[in-house]
């Protein structure tokens, strides 16, 4: 994701390398390339014009402090104008009321049905709301199916009437039942097509007539560049959408949509889809996505998904075992565990600051962990509470269950040992506030 566009703005900032102070030629050989860079991410040409023009005004003149450089003086202009481009501030969705409405719409294939579930999931495992998904794609006999199958999957129920073509009707009769059965929160996916049309249009306006609903979103492919922005346009036009979802912002996307919707339509965007999985959902926020555009990582969101698997009691009893030398090989794969829930590997590098550039062109297999779980199953109860056990023999019998060879097995075990040290010292450092033992530990 915007990888493309960081670093050519990152090669732009370089022009005022070495420079003294900043100028009107400076600037504006450093804005040429920067617009130029923007244009290739598939941002709006007037939305970019506009950017530059705003960043211009804001840098001539500009007195740079003696600790600043210039360059540092306009990647600080840059990302505050980036950060103003997106939106500002963050923005939640409003589900007030009894149950609370939420509207889904967008084109076919932009995510819709998934998103849909993924917000249901959201706001039921972490906001403690009793959502009820409802099929009012009658056309497309898959996406009830695909709502269903996914509404199972995170716990969700789902309402649907697959005799009926009224998705009006459809929409009514299931916020009665949401009452009757205390959902909460419903979520309408409605039909999509391939491309805007009269029909389509009519029918959303027809179902958004009927419920009210309190939140109305419009879901759009991130990859689809500036067609996404151009149909974000119809459909507000018609519709008056509250926000902006994009999805598949994990792949391989210029980022153009992400930058110039909120200007285009002046509607925020308010969620993210980060990738496959029913928690690969994030709230859109602008002053973060401006730093990792820019190369400075996002290190408040990948404390917040870390936090999000955080087990407090269960950090203190890994606390304890670590310092003790205890720490074992199930330890070890619980740990896995909670990495793999947190996302994409690839992605979470790419939230610590530098790391985009240094993971570009690395490719990480995903299920790169499948072989390290593997052996870790293939050791006995015994083996696991106990690393230091496992001699040669046990190591060759690991290996041949696992499916793996003996190098690989060696390499675990070393990584395990240095990983298991390294938790030690850290873990033993004394901390501020932290009262001194001595440093020597009781016999």
């Amino acid at each position: 994701m915007f990888e493309n566009l960081s670093e050519r703005l990152e090669r732009s900032f370089k022009i005022l390398k070495g420079e003294g102070k900043i100028t009107d030629i400076n600037v504006a050989e450093t804005l040429k390339d920067v617009r130029r860079a923007l244009l290739d991410a598939d941002v709006n040409y007037k939305t970019a014009k506009q950017f530059t023009d705003e960043v211009k005004e804001k840098a001539i003149g500009q007195k740079v402090l003696t600790a600043v450089k210039p360059q540092e003086m306009m990647i600080k202009i840059v990302h505050e104008e980036l950060t103003r481009l997106m939106g500002g501030e963050s923005v939640d969705v409003n589900i007030k009321g009894s149950p609370a409405v939420i509207l889904m719409s967008g084109l076919q294939g932009s995510g819709k049905t998934t998103f849909s579930c993924k917000l249901a999931n959201m706001f039921k495992s972490k906001r403690g709301r009793h959502p009820l998904l409802v099929a009012c794609d009658v056309y497309r006999p898959a996406a009830i199916e695909q709502l269903k199958v996914l509404g199972e999957q995170i716990g969700v129920p789902v309402y649907s009437e697959e005799a009926s073509k009224n998705p009006v009707s459809i929409a009514q009769n299931a916020i009665a039942e949401a009452k009757k059965q205390g959902n909460d929160l419903v979520i309408i996916d409605t039909a999509g097509r391939l491309a805007v049309d009269e029909l389509m249009m009519a029918e959303i306006a027809a179902i958004k007539e009927a419920v009210h609903p309190q939140e109305i979103l419009f879901v759009v492919d991130a990859m689809t560049g500036q067609d996404a922005v151009n149909t974000a346009k119809e459909f507000n036009d018609r519709l008056d959408f509250d926000g902006v979802v994009l999805t598949k912002l994990d792949g391989d996307t210029r980022g153009g949509a992400a930058l110039s919707i909120r200007s285009v339509v002046e509607k925020p965007i308010k969620f993210i889809g980060t990738g496959e999985k029913m928690d690969a959902v994030d709230v859109f926020h602008p002053r973060r996505m401006a730093d990792r555009i820019l190369g400075m990582g996002d290190v408040v969101s990948l404390v917040e998904r870390a936090q999000e698997q955080y087990d407090e009691q269960e950090a203190r009893r890994l606390q304890k075992k670590i310092l003790k030398n205890q720490f074992d090989f199930n330890d070890f794969r619980d740990q896995l565990a909670q990495i793999k829930k947190m996302g994409n590997i690839k992605d979470l590098a790419s939230m610590i600051p530098g790391m985009s550039k240094v993971m570009k062109n690395v490719d990480i297999d995903e299920n790169a962990f499948k072989g390290i779980e593997a052996i870790i199953s293939s050791m006995t109860p015994f083996e696991r509470e106990h690393p230091e056990e496992i001699n040669s023999s046990r190591r060759n019998r690991i290996a041949a269950g696992s499916g793996t060879s003996i190098q690989e097995v060696n390499n675990l075990m070393k990584r395990f040992e240095d990983t298991r040290k390294m938790m030690k010292t850290v873990s033993s450092m004394k901390r501020p506030g932290q009262p001194t033992h001595g440093g020597k530990k009781k016999r």
